[in-house]
């Protein structure tokens, strides 16, 4: 039995995402949550002849409880799309205040529940869960990840565009490190199950390295202002969230990418921090699941001289994205502090 929840589920990433966690068979029972719709979103759903039980509420009578209680995993696709010439950081004014209250629900009514932040910018919204999960006292680094799979479903299919079969997507697997946004994602395009080609310019390839980058934009750019990558991003949820599921339930060695708070494994992180030359929080990078989520974080592997310029470049970005959501939730807790014990 397991219970899957959707915090944001009759939103443009929120409805597919429901959509096909609904048609997961390891699924028993799915619980919606959003400030609209989300009951039709669950009578819509309930249609369809898969094994979970469907339900949906709205923030009245303790919605959000009723939704979390006996959650197993909880994924977060809540907040605002980005628009064409909105930053991650514009994003992040936003959708921070969301996350956080999203995030006390789960601390409150579902602390044991693996936790799948799809929210951007996943750089500072993760660590604005972890320091939430802190302040209630039931912080387990093991259950709270980024969902960083699109980056590596991308890299995937433009490496197939490159190879010149689209076809061979599925197969291709490009380790993708790092963070989550612009320059903090790192294509580990020398470690590719499928190699590029030997004689690939350096023009070409630093084109490849910036649509896996910015592939985001991309999508903004062609929707011209009415969403972003919403459909890709709900498969690559729905992908992340079936092997969280599959572990939950006991299957052994799944390897998945996923920005994580490296305390989840100390030896792992002290590995990572002899890679990279510097120590961080958090990191996205290839990590095994078990029962209680994340067993170990993989070694960063042999890199390019490219690769490395490439993190060098993203460190100190991803660093300041992190320390963002950790001074969020201080000065936020500060505020509500001196406006009165009610308000936390």
């Amino acid at each position: 039995m397991v219970k899957a929840v959707v915090l944001g589920a009759a939103g443009g990433i929120g409805q597919p995402l429901a959509l096909l966690l609904k048609c997961n068979l390891h699924i028993t029972e799915l619980g919606l949550y959003d400030i609209v719709n989300t009951p039709g979103v669950a009578a819509d759903l309930s249609h369809i002849s898969t094994p979970a039980k469907v339900e949906g509420y709205l923030p009245p009578d303790d919605g959000l409880k009723k939704t979390l209680t006996g959650a197993d995993v909880v994924v977060i696709p809540a907040g605002v799309p980005r628009k064409p010439g909105m930053t991650r950081d514009d994003l992040f004014k936003i959708n921070a205040g969301i996350v956080k209250d999203l995030a006390t629900g789960i601390a409150t009514t579902a602390p044991k529940a693996m936790v799948l932040v799809i929210s951007n910018p996943v750089n500072s919204t993760v660590p604005i869960v972890a320091e939430v999960f802190k302040k209630h006292g039931v912080y387990d680094p093991k259950r709270i990840f980024g969902v960083t799979t699109l980056d590596v479903v991308r890299a995937s299919t433009f490496v197939a565009d490159v190879l010149g079969d689209v076809r061979m997507s599925k197969q291709i697997v490009v380790p993708v490190v790092g963070g989550h946004s612009g320059v903090t994602i790192v294509p580990l395009l020398s470690q590719s199950s499928h190699p590029l080609p030997p004689n690939l310019s350096t023009s070409d390839y630093q084109k490849l390295v910036q649509r896996v980058q910015f592939g985001g934009d991309e999508v903004v750019k062609a929707k011209d202002g009415a969403g972003s990558a919403t459909l890709s991003m709900a498969y690559a949820g729905a992908e992340f969230a079936d092997k969280v599921v599959r572990a939950v339930k006991g299957e052994k060695g799944i390897n998945v990418p996923s920005y994580v708070p490296l305390a989840a494994d100390p030896a792992g992180a002290a590995q990572l921090t002899k890679d990279l030359g510097k120590e961080l929080e958090f990191f996205s990078n290839t990590v095994e699941l078990g029962t209680e989520g994340v067993v170990r974080i993989h070694p960063l592997g042999p890199v390019t001289d490219k690769e490395r310029e490439l993190l060098q470049t993203a460190l100190p970005e991803l660093e300041k994205n992190i320390q963002t959501g950790v001074n969020y939730v201080a000065e936020a807790y500060k505020k509500a502090e001196e406006d009165g014990p009610a308000r936390l």
